[in-house]
Protein backbone atom coordinates (compact mmCIF):
# COMPACT_ATOMS: atom_id res chain seq x y z
CA UNK A 1 0.00 0.00 0.00
CA UNK A 2 1.56 3.28 -1.08
CA UNK A 3 0.18 5.47 1.65
CA UNK A 4 2.42 8.38 0.76
CA UNK A 5 4.43 9.47 -2.23
CA UNK A 6 7.96 10.29 -1.05
CA UNK A 7 9.74 13.28 -2.58
CA UNK A 8 12.68 11.01 -3.32
CA UNK A 9 12.73 7.54 -4.74
CA UNK A 10 15.55 5.10 -5.31
CA UNK A 11 16.85 4.79 -8.87
CA UNK A 12 15.91 1.54 -10.55
CA UNK A 13 17.02 0.54 -14.03
CA UNK A 14 14.71 -1.88 -15.82
CA UNK A 15 17.51 -2.95 -18.13
CA UNK A 16 20.24 -3.73 -15.64
CA UNK A 17 18.16 -4.80 -12.61
CA UNK A 18 20.45 -2.63 -10.54
CA UNK A 19 19.75 -0.18 -7.74
CA UNK A 20 21.92 2.84 -7.22
CA UNK A 21 23.02 3.94 -3.79
CA UNK A 22 21.63 7.44 -3.87
CA UNK A 23 18.31 9.22 -4.09
CA UNK A 24 17.14 11.48 -6.86
CA UNK A 25 14.77 14.43 -6.61
CA UNK A 26 11.42 13.64 -8.17
CA UNK A 27 8.18 15.45 -8.91
CA UNK A 28 6.90 17.19 -5.80
CA UNK A 29 3.57 15.78 -4.66
CA UNK A 30 2.69 18.03 -1.74
CA UNK A 31 -0.89 18.66 -2.88
CA UNK A 32 -2.11 15.09 -3.36
CA UNK A 33 -0.18 13.96 -0.28
CA UNK A 34 -1.97 16.70 1.65
CA UNK A 35 -5.29 15.43 0.31
CA UNK A 36 -4.34 11.92 1.40
CA UNK A 37 -3.57 13.20 4.91
CA UNK A 38 -6.96 14.92 5.08
CA UNK A 39 -8.82 11.84 3.79
CA UNK A 40 -6.94 9.62 6.23
CA UNK A 41 -9.30 10.89 8.93
CA UNK A 42 -11.85 8.62 7.26
CA UNK A 43 -9.63 5.63 8.11
CA UNK A 44 -10.41 6.06 11.79
CA UNK A 45 -14.13 6.48 11.06
CA UNK A 46 -14.19 3.37 8.85
CA UNK A 47 -12.29 1.45 11.52
CA UNK A 48 -14.90 2.41 14.12
CA UNK A 49 -17.85 1.61 11.82
CA UNK A 50 -16.26 -1.72 10.94
CA UNK A 51 -15.86 -2.61 14.62
CA UNK A 52 -19.51 -1.77 15.28
CA UNK A 53 -20.92 -3.53 12.19
CA UNK A 54 -18.74 -6.63 12.37
CA UNK A 55 -19.13 -6.76 16.13
CA UNK A 56 -22.92 -6.86 15.80
CA UNK A 57 -22.66 -9.65 13.24
CA UNK A 58 -20.41 -11.67 15.58
CA UNK A 59 -22.73 -11.03 18.53
CA UNK A 60 -25.83 -12.09 16.62
CA UNK A 61 -24.14 -15.23 15.31
CA UNK A 62 -23.03 -16.08 18.85
CA UNK A 63 -26.40 -15.36 20.50
CA UNK A 64 -28.92 -16.56 17.92
CA UNK A 65 -27.20 -18.63 15.25
CA UNK A 66 -25.21 -21.86 15.00
CA UNK A 67 -21.72 -22.13 13.59
CA UNK A 68 -22.55 -25.51 12.11
CA UNK A 69 -24.23 -23.96 9.05
CA UNK A 70 -22.18 -23.26 5.95
CA UNK A 71 -23.42 -19.68 5.55
CA UNK A 72 -22.54 -18.74 9.12
CA UNK A 73 -19.07 -20.29 8.83
CA UNK A 74 -18.39 -18.25 5.68
CA UNK A 75 -19.86 -15.13 7.23
CA UNK A 76 -17.73 -15.55 10.36
CA UNK A 77 -14.56 -15.82 8.27
CA UNK A 78 -15.62 -12.79 6.24
CA UNK A 79 -16.01 -10.79 9.45
CA UNK A 80 -12.58 -11.92 10.68
CA UNK A 81 -10.92 -10.96 7.39
CA UNK A 82 -12.65 -7.56 7.43
CA UNK A 83 -11.42 -6.94 10.97
CA UNK A 84 -7.86 -7.93 10.00
CA UNK A 85 -7.95 -5.47 7.12
CA UNK A 86 -9.50 -2.69 9.16
CA UNK A 87 -6.99 -3.17 11.99
CA UNK A 88 -4.27 -1.81 9.67
CA UNK A 89 -6.13 1.41 8.80
CA UNK A 90 -5.38 3.33 12.05
CA UNK A 91 -1.65 2.76 11.46
CA UNK A 92 -1.89 4.01 7.87
CA UNK A 93 -3.98 6.96 9.08
CA UNK A 94 -1.34 8.00 11.62
CA UNK A 95 1.34 7.45 8.96
CA UNK A 96 -0.36 9.88 6.59
CA UNK A 97 -1.13 12.39 9.32
CA UNK A 98 2.51 12.54 10.48
CA UNK A 99 4.05 12.00 6.99
CA UNK A 100 6.55 9.66 8.63
CA UNK A 101 6.48 6.07 9.94
CA UNK A 102 6.98 5.91 13.71
CA UNK A 103 6.23 2.25 14.48
CA UNK A 104 9.48 0.57 13.44
CA UNK A 105 10.46 -2.00 10.82
CA UNK A 106 8.73 -5.02 12.41
CA UNK A 107 5.39 -3.22 12.63
CA UNK A 108 5.85 -2.02 9.05
CA UNK A 109 5.95 -5.63 7.85
CA UNK A 110 3.16 -6.75 10.21
CA UNK A 111 0.79 -3.92 9.29
CA UNK A 112 1.56 -4.26 5.58
CA UNK A 113 0.95 -8.01 5.72
CA UNK A 114 -2.29 -7.58 7.73
CA UNK A 115 -3.51 -5.05 5.18
CA UNK A 116 -3.03 -7.40 2.24
CA UNK A 117 -4.14 -10.52 4.12
CA UNK A 118 -7.43 -8.89 5.08
CA UNK A 119 -7.80 -7.30 1.64
CA UNK A 120 -7.31 -10.52 -0.34
CA UNK A 121 -9.24 -12.83 2.01
CA UNK A 122 -12.23 -10.46 2.23
CA UNK A 123 -12.63 -10.41 -1.55
CA UNK A 124 -12.35 -14.20 -1.76
CA UNK A 125 -14.79 -14.79 1.09
CA UNK A 126 -17.30 -12.43 -0.53
CA UNK A 127 -16.99 -14.47 -3.72
CA UNK A 128 -17.24 -17.74 -1.80
CA UNK A 129 -20.33 -16.58 0.08
CA UNK A 130 -21.94 -15.57 -3.20
CA UNK A 131 -21.12 -18.91 -4.81
CA UNK A 132 -22.57 -20.75 -1.82
CA UNK A 133 -25.82 -18.79 -2.07
CA UNK A 134 -25.88 -19.63 -5.77
CA UNK A 135 -25.56 -23.33 -4.95
CA UNK A 136 -28.29 -23.16 -2.31
CA UNK A 137 -30.80 -21.52 -4.66
CA UNK A 138 -30.01 -22.87 -8.14
CA UNK A 139 -28.91 -26.40 -7.20
CA UNK A 140 -30.87 -26.84 -3.98
CA UNK A 141 -31.12 -30.66 -4.16
CA UNK A 142 -27.44 -31.23 -4.92
CA UNK A 143 -26.35 -28.47 -2.57
CA UNK A 144 -28.14 -30.06 0.38
CA UNK A 145 -25.73 -32.99 0.15
CA UNK A 146 -22.65 -30.89 -0.62
CA UNK A 147 -23.09 -28.01 1.80
CA UNK A 148 -21.76 -29.68 4.91
CA UNK A 149 -19.49 -28.43 7.68
CA UNK A 150 -16.46 -30.20 6.20
CA UNK A 151 -17.09 -28.48 2.84
CA UNK A 152 -17.19 -25.07 4.53
CA UNK A 153 -14.01 -25.70 6.55
CA UNK A 154 -12.15 -26.95 3.47
CA UNK A 155 -13.19 -23.87 1.44
CA UNK A 156 -12.20 -21.47 4.24
CA UNK A 157 -8.83 -23.20 4.65
CA UNK A 158 -8.19 -22.85 0.93
CA UNK A 159 -9.05 -19.14 0.98
CA UNK A 160 -6.72 -18.43 3.91
CA UNK A 161 -3.89 -20.39 2.26
CA UNK A 162 -4.29 -18.47 -1.02
CA UNK A 163 -4.43 -15.17 0.85
CA UNK A 164 -1.28 -16.00 2.84
CA UNK A 165 0.56 -16.92 -0.37
CA UNK A 166 -0.47 -13.60 -1.90
CA UNK A 167 1.08 -11.85 1.11
CA UNK A 168 4.59 -13.15 0.40
CA UNK A 169 5.48 -10.01 -1.54
CA UNK A 170 4.61 -7.47 1.20
CA UNK A 171 6.25 -9.65 3.87
CA UNK A 172 9.51 -9.62 1.90
CA UNK A 173 9.50 -6.14 0.41
CA UNK A 174 7.92 -3.92 3.05
CA UNK A 175 10.74 -2.03 4.76
CA UNK A 176 11.40 1.24 6.55
CA UNK A 177 13.80 3.64 4.85
CA UNK A 178 14.81 7.25 5.50
CA UNK A 179 14.86 10.09 2.97
CA UNK A 180 17.20 13.07 2.91
CA UNK A 181 14.90 14.96 5.31
CA UNK A 182 15.24 12.18 7.89
CA UNK A 183 11.62 11.15 7.41
CA UNK A 184 10.93 7.44 7.59
CA UNK A 185 8.72 5.67 5.06
CA UNK A 186 7.09 2.25 5.28
CA UNK A 187 6.85 1.20 1.66
CA UNK A 188 7.68 -1.64 -0.68
CA UNK A 189 11.41 -1.12 -0.92
CA UNK A 190 13.92 -3.76 -2.08
CA UNK A 191 16.62 -4.26 0.53
CA UNK A 192 20.19 -5.29 -0.19
CA UNK A 193 19.20 -8.91 0.40
CA UNK A 194 16.69 -8.74 -2.40
CA UNK A 195 19.16 -7.04 -4.72
CA UNK A 196 21.76 -9.73 -4.13
CA UNK A 197 19.32 -12.47 -5.03
CA UNK A 198 18.93 -10.99 -8.56
CA UNK A 199 15.16 -10.70 -8.28
CA UNK A 200 13.55 -9.08 -11.32
CA UNK A 201 11.69 -6.35 -9.47
CA UNK A 202 9.93 -4.99 -12.55
CA UNK A 203 8.49 -8.43 -13.28
CA UNK A 204 7.52 -8.89 -9.63
CA UNK A 205 5.73 -5.53 -9.54
CA UNK A 206 3.89 -6.17 -12.81
CA UNK A 207 2.95 -9.69 -11.71
CA UNK A 208 1.35 -8.46 -8.48
CA UNK A 209 -0.48 -5.63 -10.21
CA UNK A 210 -2.09 -8.07 -12.64
CA UNK A 211 -2.68 -10.60 -9.85
CA UNK A 212 -4.62 -8.01 -7.87
CA UNK A 213 -6.56 -6.80 -10.91
CA UNK A 214 -7.56 -10.16 -12.36
CA UNK A 215 -7.60 -12.56 -9.40
CA UNK A 216 -8.93 -10.12 -6.83
CA UNK A 217 -11.19 -7.93 -8.98
CA UNK A 218 -12.17 -9.21 -12.43
CA UNK A 219 -12.56 -12.84 -11.36
CA UNK A 220 -14.60 -12.08 -8.19
CA UNK A 221 -16.72 -9.56 -10.10
CA UNK A 222 -17.40 -12.01 -12.94
CA UNK A 223 -18.18 -14.81 -10.47
CA UNK A 224 -20.52 -12.62 -8.40
CA UNK A 225 -22.38 -11.32 -11.46
CA UNK A 226 -22.74 -14.81 -12.94
CA UNK A 227 -23.96 -16.34 -9.68
CA UNK A 228 -26.47 -13.60 -9.05
CA UNK A 229 -27.81 -13.73 -12.61
CA UNK A 230 -28.47 -17.45 -12.12
CA UNK A 231 -30.05 -16.79 -8.71
CA UNK A 232 -32.27 -14.06 -10.17
CA UNK A 233 -33.42 -16.27 -13.04
CA UNK A 234 -34.22 -19.08 -10.61
CA UNK A 235 -36.11 -16.81 -8.21
CA UNK A 236 -38.11 -15.17 -10.99
CA UNK A 237 -38.98 -18.52 -12.57
CA UNK A 238 -40.43 -19.77 -9.26
CA UNK A 239 -42.96 -16.86 -9.33
CA UNK A 240 -42.85 -16.53 -5.55
CA UNK A 241 -43.42 -12.88 -4.68
CA UNK A 242 -41.69 -13.18 -1.33
CA UNK A 243 -38.40 -13.94 -3.08
CA UNK A 244 -38.39 -10.82 -5.23
CA UNK A 245 -37.02 -8.98 -2.20
CA UNK A 246 -33.98 -11.25 -2.50
CA UNK A 247 -33.58 -10.23 -6.15
CA UNK A 248 -33.60 -6.54 -5.24
CA UNK A 249 -31.04 -7.16 -2.49
CA UNK A 250 -28.84 -9.11 -4.91
CA UNK A 251 -28.91 -6.30 -7.47
CA UNK A 252 -28.00 -3.78 -4.76
CA UNK A 253 -25.03 -5.86 -3.56
CA UNK A 254 -23.61 -6.28 -7.08
CA UNK A 255 -24.10 -2.58 -7.81
CA UNK A 256 -22.31 -1.49 -4.62
CA UNK A 257 -19.41 -3.86 -5.29
CA UNK A 258 -19.02 -2.56 -8.84
CA UNK A 259 -19.29 1.12 -7.86
CA UNK A 260 -16.80 0.80 -5.00
CA UNK A 261 -14.11 -1.26 -6.68
CA UNK A 262 -14.12 -0.32 -10.37
CA UNK A 263 -12.81 3.28 -10.03
CA UNK A 264 -9.95 2.22 -7.73
CA UNK A 265 -8.78 -0.60 -10.00
CA UNK A 266 -8.98 1.58 -13.12
CA UNK A 267 -6.90 4.32 -11.46
CA UNK A 268 -4.48 1.71 -10.09
CA UNK A 269 -3.92 0.35 -13.60
CA UNK A 270 -3.44 3.87 -15.01
CA UNK A 271 -0.99 4.67 -12.20
CA UNK A 272 1.04 1.59 -13.07
CA UNK A 273 1.15 2.23 -16.82
CA UNK A 274 1.55 6.02 -16.85
CA UNK A 275 2.97 6.79 -13.41
CA UNK A 276 6.58 6.85 -14.52
CA UNK A 277 6.21 8.26 -18.03
CA UNK A 278 3.90 11.24 -17.71
CA UNK A 279 4.18 14.87 -16.70
CA UNK A 280 4.29 16.04 -13.11
CA UNK A 281 0.85 17.63 -13.45
CA UNK A 282 -0.70 14.38 -14.67
CA UNK A 283 1.08 12.50 -11.89
CA UNK A 284 -0.59 14.79 -9.39
CA UNK A 285 -3.99 14.18 -10.99
CA UNK A 286 -3.45 10.44 -10.76
CA UNK A 287 -2.44 10.95 -7.15
CA UNK A 288 -5.68 12.80 -6.41
CA UNK A 289 -7.73 10.09 -8.11
CA UNK A 290 -5.89 7.30 -6.28
CA UNK A 291 -6.44 8.91 -2.87
CA UNK A 292 -10.19 9.35 -3.44
CA UNK A 293 -10.96 6.02 -5.12
CA UNK A 294 -8.93 4.12 -2.53
CA UNK A 295 -11.18 5.43 0.25
CA UNK A 296 -14.30 4.52 -1.75
CA UNK A 297 -12.98 0.96 -2.16
CA UNK A 298 -12.20 0.69 1.57
CA UNK A 299 -15.75 1.75 2.37
CA UNK A 300 -17.02 -1.52 0.92
CA UNK A 301 -15.31 -3.43 3.73
CA UNK A 302 -17.39 -1.45 6.24
CA UNK A 303 -20.73 -2.15 4.62
CA UNK A 304 -20.19 -5.70 3.28
CA UNK A 305 -21.16 -7.45 6.57
CA UNK A 306 -24.31 -5.31 6.72
CA UNK A 307 -25.19 -6.13 3.11
CA UNK A 308 -24.76 -9.86 3.69
CA UNK A 309 -26.46 -10.06 7.07
CA UNK A 310 -28.68 -7.23 8.28
CA UNK A 311 -30.41 -6.86 4.91
CA UNK A 312 -31.80 -10.37 5.47
CA UNK A 313 -35.08 -10.60 7.37
CA UNK A 314 -33.72 -13.20 9.79
CA UNK A 315 -30.83 -11.00 10.93
CA UNK A 316 -33.16 -8.04 11.22
CA UNK A 317 -35.36 -10.02 13.61
CA UNK A 318 -32.31 -11.06 15.62
CA UNK A 319 -31.19 -7.43 15.83
CA UNK A 320 -34.62 -6.38 17.09
CA UNK A 321 -34.53 -9.08 19.75
CA UNK A 322 -31.03 -8.01 20.79
CA UNK A 323 -32.04 -4.36 21.06
CA UNK A 324 -35.23 -5.24 22.96
CA UNK A 325 -33.23 -7.21 25.53
CA UNK A 326 -30.52 -4.59 25.87
CA UNK A 327 -32.83 -1.55 25.84
CA UNK A 328 -36.23 -2.48 27.27
CA UNK A 329 -37.43 1.10 26.86
CA UNK A 330 -37.63 0.66 23.06
CA UNK A 331 -39.25 -2.76 23.16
Amino acid sequence: MNTTTPFYEWIYSLNTDDYSVGPVHMCEREDDNSLGAQLSVLYFLMFFLSLVGNGLVLLIIYRFEKLTTVTNIFLLNLVVSDLIFMSSLPFWGIYQQLSTWVFGTSMCKIVGSAYFLGFYSSILFLTLLTFDQHLAVVYSLVASRLRRQTYAIACCTGVWLLSCLACVKPIILYNVFTDLNNKQFCEEYPSNVMVNTFVDMSFLKAFWIYLQLFFFFFFPLAAIVYCYIRVTITVVSTRINAKFRTVRMIFFIVLIFFLCWTPYNVVLLMHYYFGGSTSCEKMQRLGYALQVTRNIAYLYFCISPILYSFVGRKFQNHLRQLLAKSLPCIK
